[in-house]
C-alpha cells in the first residue's frame, strides 16, 4: 500500500505524461514573409500593422509591414544603436523594448530607431544573455537571463524591471536556461521555458513581484521550448526549437495538437494582424519569417 501510495503521489505531482508522438499534427499554409534573416527571433507586432523581428546572428532587427521587409535597426558601435538583438516586445508606450545579448542588457528603441539602455545589469554586473521578456499590467519588465546550456548548470536568472524607478529585482534563480516568458489573462501567473530541461514552468506572482510556488506546467521532450504565446481561449502556444512544430497547449498543461513548421527550429511566435489571428513564427533552419492564419485569435494582454 505504502508503494502505491508513492506512485499515485508522483503522478498528480508530475501530471499525466503524454505520448507526444501520438498527438494530432496540423498542416497550415506558411507564408514566407522575410528570407535571409540570419537566425531570427523575437517577433513583436506594434497593432499598427508592423512586425519586427531580431537577426541574431545578422546583427539588426527587421521592420515586415505590407509585404515588405526593411532594415528597422542595425548593429552600431557609435553612435550606439544595437549589438545582438533577441526577444522583442512593443510597450504600451509605443517603443521596443529589446533583449540585447550582445551587450547583456535591455534596451528601450524608439519607433523611429532611436535606442537607450533600459536596464544595464544587476549587482554591478552586466547580465547574462537576455533572451525574451513581457510586461505585466503594472509596466513592470519581466525578462529571462540564461547563461550555460545544460540540465545541470543551473545558472540561468529572471529579473524584473518597475515601472517607476527601473529598479532591477532578481525574481527567479537555478534555472537551466529560461526561456520564453508570458503572463496568464489575470496576470496572477507567468509561464516560463526552461530549454534545457524540455519543459515549462508555471509561477504564481507574489504582491511584490517576486516568483514563486514553481510547478511543471508541461513537459515538451525531443526537442526545446522557446517562445510561447496565449490565444485568447488560454491556450498556450510554445515553439519547439529541434522539434519541427509548435505545441498547443490547454489550461491544465495537455497537449491538445501540434503545429508543424516549415523548419525544424521554430524559435519563436507571435499573434498579430488586424483581426489578431494570424500567428508570426520565426524559424531559424530556413533562416525566414512565416505567418499563418488562426481560427482563434490570439490573446491581447494590456500594459
Amino acid at each position: 500500500m505504502k508503494n502505491l501510495l508513492v506512485v499515485l503521489t508522483c503522478f498528480t505531482a508530475m501530471g499525466f505524461a503524454q505520448n507526444l508522438s501520438e498527438v494530432m499534427t496540423l498542416e497550415p499554409a506558411w507564408t514566407k514573409i522575410a528570407e535571409d534573416q540570419k537566425f531570427p527571433e523575437g517577433p513583436a507586432w506594434d497593432g499598427e500593422g508592423h512586425l519586427y523581428s531580431s537577426s541574431c546572428y545578422g546583427k539588426w532587427i527587421s521592420k515586415i509591414a505590407n509585404g515588405k521587409v526593411e532594415v528597422f535597426l542595425n548593429n552600431s558601435e557609435e553612435p550606439f544603436t544595437i549589438n545582438q538583438t533577441n526577444g522583442l516586445t512593443v510597450g504600451s508606450d509605443g517603443n521596443i523594448y529589446a533583449c540585447d545579448y550582445g551587450i547583456g542588457a535591455i534596451l528601450k528603441i524608439s519607433s523611429q530607431g532611436k535606442s537607450e539602455l533600459y536596464a544595464s545589469g544587476f549587482g554591478r554586473k552586466k547580465f547574462n544573455r537576455p533572451n525574451d521578456l513581457a510586461f505585466d499590467n503594472k509596466g513592470n519588465l519581466y525578462f529571462t537571463d540564461p547563461k550555460s546550456y545544460s540540465k545541470d548548470t543551473l545558472d540561468g536568472s529572471v529579473f524584473m524591471v518597475k515601472n517607476e524607478t527601473h529598479e532591477v529585482i532578481l525574481v527567479a534563480q537555478d534555472l537551466a536556461f529560461p526561456n520564453g516568458i508570458v503572463f496568464s489573462k489575470d496576470y496572477k501567473t507567468i509561464f516560463i521555458c526552461e530549454s534545457a530541461k524540455s519543459r515549462i514552468l508555471k509561477y504564481t506572482i507574489a504582491k511584490d513581484g517576486l516568483l514563486e510556488k514553481q510547478t511543471t506546467f508541461v513537459e515538451l521532450p525531443g526537442g526545446d521550448p522557446d517562445g510561447i504565446a496565449f490565444d485568447k481561449n488560454e491556450n498556450l502556444y510554445a515553439a519547439h526549437f529541434g522539434g519541427g512544430a509548435i505545441y498547443v497547449i490547454d489550461p491544465a498543461g495537455k497537449v491538445l495538437y501540434k503545429i508543424k513548421t516549415p523548419g525544424l527550429k521554430p524559435s519563436n511566435i507571435e499573434f498579430g494582424g488586424s483581426d489578431f489571428k494570424t500567428l508570426f513564427l520565426t524559424e531559424d533552419e530556413t533562416n525566414a519569417v512565416y505567418e499563418t492564419k488562426m481560427r482563434v485569435e490570439g490573446m491581447k494582454l494590456i500594459h
